[in-house]
């Protein structure tokens, strides 16, 4: 597979969460709305508020995930795809192949 296939395999699948995410955030809102609103003191789990602030908070970093990858994509137009951001050197291979939106080699991640 190549570097621009897995980048559309990784946006394909962040667009799939970011939409299941979305799904479970607006169940949780529209499930707010017909409770009491005392959810606070249920002893049975966490409360509303906290769900969907957990689901705000994932749907927030997928979405965020989703621009690493737009960019990485730009910068592999721009054939800078394999550079590193902060110092100019070669991101590894392998750090590419884990974390396919990476900007930065493994040293100058390691000093952020």
């Amino acid at each position: 597979m190549s570097i621009g296939d897995t980048l559309d395999q990784e946006r394909r699948d962040t667009l799939a969460r970011i939409d299941a995410l979305t799904t479970d955030f607006d169940a949780i809102v529209a499930g707010s709305a017909e409770t009491t609103g005392d959810d606070e003191h249920d002893p049975e789990g966490s409360t509303i508020a906290y769900e969907r602030a957990q689901i705000a908070a994932l749907l927030g970093a997928a979405r965020a995930y989703l621009d690493d990858l737009d960019q990485a994509v730009a910068r592999l137009a721009d054939g800078r795809y394999s550079v590193c951001e902060e110092c100019g050197g070669p991101i590894a291979a392998q750090r590419l192949a884990a974390r396919p939106a990476a900007r930065t080699c493994i040293d100058c991640a390691s000093v952020h």
